[in-house]
């Protein structure tokens, strides 16, 4: 009988490994150890899982399992594998063994866990003296071990199948310390529903390049990448690319990918903005079929003083403000789309729609050359570590027309204890009036490039989506009446109240 697999167990689980660590580190110290050794858990599985399938097959034949094991995604050597460490977790010394498991591990696989002289677990140490004193950190990391062997945890793929229930864990285990670190999390987490938004809104197609200049953990690319599997029969006939500037948000980008068996993926490490890493063979910037994003809103410092000798010649429409970097990564979004097919979606705060002086100038100049296609409201407490309602800005490189479609969904919203979320009723309804693309009253309207030249390219939208709702009117001769008839009842309601009074003896 095969067991039923719960991906709650699995995901309550490894979030209870957390335990391990609270008390000791920060969440946002030791999201790095849980993910990772949830990543070690899950290769090891798959790793012995395979090895003893051909055992099984073969019998006691090392030397020809071992060539077959050659053809695995990735090469697992004996001393990183997970078992190998839980076996000797009584023994002093846990920390060191467990960073040399994973540096023999990425020098064992390569380009997969690497960029160039950047390496996924560089910047990960289980041999930190943040864990304490030797023996304490000896301690934690044995107790960590022992909480990722539990049965629950068992990830072989004779046991899960083909559930992607190891990727669902680790987005589960991302998003719960999103919730939890606050104004950190936009630095590598945009909203599951934010992310199947903007997926459905570029519709991407079989053979699509697909890129994010600001991936975080990578969740918005995988789920543009998991669009086209589901329209077309599983088919992962798609690219994948993306660059990220913090380095272990990168890391989990790279894991995040290899556990999702994003295979055809480039994921650089760098600041998009003052040294794009994704160039094309004579050095120039690439270009794509889609390109999306959720930047960091109003970045300070995004590289205001490089930008005036851009070499890529992203800011020929003008250089955005120095301590506000959002068409800095408009800009260069742009600029990285392919000139016949390219679609772009990107996250933004409200003020990019109506900012003057040179965003102001910046933003005429993309209206003018009709790139942009619709302008989407979404609901305010949507994003961990702000509060502020943001907008998805459409682009497209060739339209049919000079018209942009406004919509107001901040209305659109299920509101949860501390942040509010996107139901799938919800983001259906936002698809489909952008795809009809038709006037919807207090809902959207299609605007003209002369009704928007009119507002002085002011794309605020209540200034096109009039969601003013009339007050009912007051009849104030019902209100007088009914004020006449409380007062009689009220006086009738004292009288009988003093003959009461009055029987028990309390009368005047």
């Amino acid at each position: 009988m095969t067991e039923q697999i719960n991906q709650d167990v699995i995901n309550n689980t490894v979030w209870g490994a957390c335990d391990v660590f609270r008390g000791t580190i920060s969440a946002d110290t030791y999201k790095d150890f849980i993910l990772t050794m949830l990543f070690l858990k899950y290769i090891s599985d798959v790793w012995q899982d395979h090895y003893d399938g051909y055992k099984k097959q073969y019998g006691d034949a090392p030397e020809l399992i071992e060539e077959m094991m050659k053809s695995e995604r990735f090469v697992l050597p004996k001393q990183s594998s997970f078992y190998t460490l839980y076996e000797r977790r009584h023994e002093p010394g846990n920390g060191e063994r467990i960073d040399q498991a994973l540096h023999a591990l990425e020098e064992a696989n390569g380009t997969k866990l690497k960029d160039g002289n950047k390496s996924v677990f560089q910047d990960i140490s289980f041999n930190s003296d943040r864990l304490g004193e030797e023996k304490q950190k000896n301690t934690i990391l044995r107790y960590l071990l022992e909480e990722f062997a539990k049965p629950e945890l068992n990830l072989k793929p004779s046991r899960v199948g083909n559930l992607d229930v190891i990727g669902n864990a680790y987005e589960y285990l991302i998003g719960k310390f999103a919730a939890n670190s606050g104004q950190k999390a936009g630095e590598y987490y945009t909203p599951p529903e934010v992310s199947d938004l903007m997926a459905e809104l570029l519709d991407p197609q079989l053979g699509d390049t697909i890129c994010d200049p600001a991936c975080g953990s990578g969740s918005l690319l995988m789920k543009c990448g998991r669009k086209v599997a589901q329209k077309n029969h599983g088919q992962k006939r798609y690219a994948l690319y993306g660059q990220e500037a913090i380095g272990s948000t990168w890391s989990l980008a790279k894991m995040n990918m290899f556990l999702h068996g994003e295979d055809n993926h480039k994921i650089e490490w760098g600041d998009t903005i003052r040294n794009p890493k994704l160039l094309d063979k004579n050095g120039d910037l690439m270009h794509f079929d889609i390109v999306t994003a959720n930047p960091p809103f109003s970045l300070d410092k995004w590289g205001h003083d490089e930008a005036g000798i851009d070499k890529y010649g992203r800011f020929k429409r003008g250089i955005p403000p120095k301590t506000k970097g959002d068409y800095a990564f408009i800009l260069h979004m742009i600029e990285t789309l392919k000139p016949k097919s390219g679609r772009m979606g990107v996250v933004v705060p409200h003020g990019v729609l109506f900012r003057g002086s040179s965003e102001g100038k910046i933003r005429q100049q993309l209206i003018d050359e009709n790139l942009l296609d619709a302008v989407i409201g979404l609901p305010e407490k949507l994003f961990f570590g702000t509060g502020i309602p943001a907008a998805i800005l459409i682009f497209k490189k060739e339209k049919v027309d000079d018209n942009v479609l406004f919509i107001d969904a901040s209305r659109e919203f299920k509101a949860g204890k501390n942040q509010n979320v996107l139901s799938p009723e919800n983001i259906a309804k936002i698809v489909a009036t952008y795809r009809n693309g038709g006037n919807v009253d207090k809902y959207a309207y299609l605007a003209s490039l002369k009704e928007i030249k009119e507002n002085d390219y002011n794309l605020n939208i209540p200034r096109y989506v009039d969601t003013f709702e009339e007050e009912e009117e007051i009849d104030l001769l019902a209100v007088r009446a009914e004020r006449e008839l409380l007062k009689t009842q009220l006086t009738d309601l004292e009288t009988e109240m003093a003959k009461y009074l009055e029987e028990l003896g309390y009368g005047a």
